[in-house]
């Protein structure tokens, strides 16, 4: 996601972490991808999170009509997320977000590697 979705990443960042509820994330990523000015790069991003969305609301979203210009106005549909997709939207915001949850191994540097190595040789028992 790039950095203009910085909110909404945010948002998603909270909801793994447990602070935000699915309402708000469905919300919020429903507006950021139904939005007008929403790129094709943060489309892509958020693409597994609606997938998971429409699976539980088909229909979450209103397209309205806008006095403001041409085009339509996202309404959402106020209904709580069923309890039983909360695991594949939690799973589904992870792969928005791109990242997992266990950390990754950190790979020592030469430095680290030869440090530990010259160690060895002198701890070395016989």
């Amino acid at each position: 996601m790039s950095s203009a979705t910085s909110p909404v990443r945010a948002l998603l960042e909270s909801y793994v972490a447990g602070r935000v509820k699915a309402e708000r994330v469905v919300e919020a990523v429903a507006d950021a991808y139904y939005s007008r000015d929403a790129g094709g790069g943060m489309r892509d991003a958020l693409r597994p999170v609606i997938e998971i969305i429409e699976r539980a609301h088909p229909g979450v979203v209103a397209l309205v009509g806008t006095s403001d210009g041409p085009g339509f106005s996202v309404r959402l549909a106020e209904r709580p997320f069923p309890k039983s997709l909360e695991v594949a939207l939690r799973n589904a915001v992870v792969v928005a977000l791109g990242t997992h949850h266990a950390s990754p191994i950190p790979h020592p540097g030469f430095w680290a590697r030869a440090v530990r190595a010259v160690r060895r040789f002198f701890t070395a028992s016989p």
